[in-house]
């Protein structure tokens, strides 16, 4: 943002229901920490999601399942101190509001209070559906998930798109409509055909955010450390990288380490320096010693 240019409005549900309704597109970006939360607030984006997948992508586990609750606060918290503009909404974890509606609200206000979360956002519908409809009445904003799903991944047969035959399609839309009947703000569907995200638009009055869902939505969502090539994992089919920053990361630590070795870090004009008289002193001190 330049000195003279106006400083942005802060997003509120209302204005990304202004947006939809306007036909302008959502920009959405999952984050985890205090610094990418920085950048994503400079690129001016209007949410960012603290989502679960911080547990392969930052935590290093081997699906989204184990991260816990105390986890994601704090990942959560971090970003929060880094944002101002965007609308910010945490993922709620797997095994964290499932089991009944006072886990889920009680899980949900923590995420509200001790975060400073403006929304939260639970997967899949069935089941969750009541568990959204009980959030809602409780005075809080949530974000639904359909299609893929990576908690129930398992369940759905792996990390695959759903909603391929007219049957499965039909499902995810059915979903869908329940959960902004339950009071869903907004929809994220993940990993569905073109096809089923360009007919479910036009049925729902909620922004819908896509990830592997094409064009049609009402937004889109890509995880920070997939667009700018940072994750070494394996990368799905509807990411594309705006960067390779990982490999210039690895490039700038091995230069750094070869210096080290070298001798070239750190140089004469890397260090601090005492005066001449105060050096001559403390020679002359050690000498009496």
């Amino acid at each position: 943002m330049s000195a003279h240019a106006a400083p942005r409005k802060r997003v509120t549900l209302a204005s990304l229901a202004a947006k939809k309704d306007a036909g302008d597109p959502i920009v959405m970006v999952t984050a985890y920490d205090h610094p990418s939360a920085q950048i994503v607030e400079e690129a001016g984006v209007d949410m960012v999601l603290v989502g679960d997948s911080a547990a392969m992508t930052v935590l290093g586990y081997e699906s989204t399942v184990p991260v816990t609750v105390d986890e994601m606060l704090m990942l959560t918290k971090a970003v929060r101190r880094g944002l101002t503009v965007p609308l910010l909404v945490g993922d709620l974890p797997f095994g964290s509001y499932e089991a009944s509606d006072e886990l889920a609200i009680t899980t949900a206000q923590r995420f509200i209070k001790e975060a400073g979360c403006d929304l939260v956002k639970i997967e899949r519908g069935g089941a969750t559906v009541d568990r959204a409809r009980a959030l809602v009445r409780a005075g809080i904003p949530v974000v639904g998930h359909v299609g893929l799903t990576p908690q129930t991944a398992t369940a759905l047969g792996g990390y695959r798109a759903q909603g391929r035959t007219a049957d499965a399609a039909l499902a995810v839309i059915d979903d869908a409509l329940a959960l902004q009947d339950a009071g869903c703000s907004l929809l994220v569907v993940e990993a569905v055909p073109s096809e089923v995200t360009a007919a479910l638009v036009p049925l729902l009055d909620i922004p819908v955010i896509g990830i592997g869902a094409g064009a049609d939505a009402d937004g889109q969502v890509l995880v920070f450390h997939d667009l700018l090539g940072l994750y070494d994992g394996g990368a799905a089919k509807f990411v594309k990288r705006y960067a390779e920053l990982r490999d210039s990361a690895v490039a700038g630590v091995s230069e750094y380490a070869a210096e080290v070795r070298g001798g070239v870090y750190p140089g004469v004009e890397h260090g601090y320096a005492m005066p001449a008289d105060e050096a001559a002193r403390l020679r002359e001190l050690l000498a009496g010693r």
